[in-house]
C-alpha cells in the first residue's frame, strides 16, 4: 500500500548534536537516502503494534534506494510473507501482532537478497559494550539498524552513534511513533522526541534489545555475514 500522506525524507540531517561540535569525540551515520514511515502513513491505522513494521519500512526504503531494486512491502504484505516463510502461522495475517529485529532480518533478506546480523543485547544497561560494533557498522556498511526489545517494547531505527570527549555516547533513534497527516518539517518530529540523540544511559536497563544490522553497504552490494 502506497504511503497516503507525503513522507519526509532523511528526518535526521537537521538534528543538532546534543553537545557543540568541538566535544565530538566520534559520529557516525546513517549513509544514503530514506523515507520516514510512521503509524498510519498509509492510511491503515497500526497504532500499538506496528513500530516493528514501520521502522522495516523505513529500512526498505533505504535499501530500495540505494539497491535500486525490491518494494516496500505494506503491513499486510510483511504478514504474508513472514507466513510464507513458515516464520509464523496463517493466522498472522491480518492479526494485530507485532514482530521485532528477527522478523525484520528475514523480510528483508527474502525481499532484497540481503543477510543481516543480529546483535543481542541481554540488558539495556550493556549497551555501551556493544557500541564498537554499532561504530564499525556504520563505518563499513552505512546501512540503518532496527531495534527491538522485550521490556522496552516499542520498536525503532538506529541511524547513528557518536560519543563526547567527556564520556557521554548517545544512539541517533529514528521512531516510527508518530501519527498524523502530512509532515512539513523536521521540527515536530525533534520536538516531539519521535528522532532524537538518546543518551545510551536512557535506555531500558532491565530490557534486551535485539539489533538487525542489514548487511548491504551504501554502495549496494550485498556483504558477506
Amino acid at each position: 500500500m502506497p504511503p497516503k500522506y507525503k513522507l519526509l525524507e532523511n528526518v535526521h540531517k537537521d538534528l543538532p548534536l546534543p553537545f557543540k561540535d568541538e566535544d565530538i569525540e566520534s559520529i557516525n551515520i546513517v549513509r544514503g537516502d530514506y523515507s520516514y514511515w510512521h503509524y498510519g502513513c498509509d492510511g491503515f491505522d497500526d497504532r500499538g503494534f506496528g513500530c516493528g513494521y514501520r521502522t522495516l519500512e523505513t529500512i526498505c526504503s533505504w535499501l530500495q534506494n540505494v539497491t535500486k531494486k525490491g518494494s516496500i512491502p505494506s503491513c499486510s504484505e510483511i504478514q504474508e510473507i513472514l507466513v510464507d516463510m513458515e516464520d509464523k502461522p496463517s493466522s498472522f495475517v491480518g492479526s494485530r501482532e507485532w514482530i521485532g529485529s528477527y522478523e525484520v532480518c528475514l523480510v528483508v533478506d527474502k525481499v532484497f537478497d540481503i543477510p543481516s546480523k543480529i546483535i543481542h543485547i541481554p540488558k539495556g544497561k550493556d549497551i555501551t559494550k556493544h557500541l564498537p560494533a554499532i561504530r564499525s557498522h556504520f563505518e563499513s556498511l552505512g546501512s540503518p539498524i532496527m531495534m527491538g526489545g522485550d521490556q522496552d517494547a516499542s520498536s525503532k531505527g538506529v541511524f547513528g552513534v557518536t560519543s563526547s570527549r567527556n564520556g557521554k555516547d548517545f544512539l541517533l533513534i529514528v521512531d516510527p511513533h508518530y501519527y498524523g497527516k502530512d509532515l512539513n518539517d523536521f521540527n515536530q518530529l525533534y520536538k516531539d522526541g519521535w528522532v532524537q540523540w538518546k543518551p545510551v544511559d536512557e535506555f531500558m536497563h532491565s530490557s534486551f534489545y535485539n539489533l538487525c544490522l542489514p548487511q548491504c553497504p551504501a554502495d549496494g552490494a550485498a556483504a558477506t555475514v
